[in-house]
């Protein structure tokens, strides 16, 4: 059981960021095509760079007992798509927010 508290917690992250999202009318529920393009774009993005970095050997899976032992790729747990996915949905509601609150920046 103790294995799915990453996932779970990043579930949860992305939970609470829709949920601004949805209040706030920022991103996904202002225009959700447009955010669906962005967020598919910037994990594939991100997802390439983590691969071209597991094939040089430069970044590997650790194994941690809070994690799953399951895998998308060699050395690229299903945690770190939604690890990336967080990230880039975070970026993009803060982006929007400070867009919002100040419009000429």
């Amino acid at each position: 059981m103790i294995n799915f508290l990453y996932i779970a917690s990043l579930l949860i992250g992305i939970s609470g960021i829709a949920i601004l999202d949805w209040k706030y009318k920022l991103a996904f529920w202002l225009d959700h095509k447009r955010t669906a393009q962005t967020l598919i774009i910037s994990v594939s993005v991100f997802t390439i760079w983590d691969l071209l970095g597991i094939s040089f050997g430069i970044f590997f899976s650790g194994g941690s007992k809070y994690s799953l032992p399951v895998y998308i790729f060699p050395e690229f747990p299903i945690e770190e798509f939604c690890f990336l996915t967080l990230l880039c949905y975070c970026t993009l509601i803060i982006y929007r927010g400070i867009s919002r609150l100040w419009p000429r920046i």
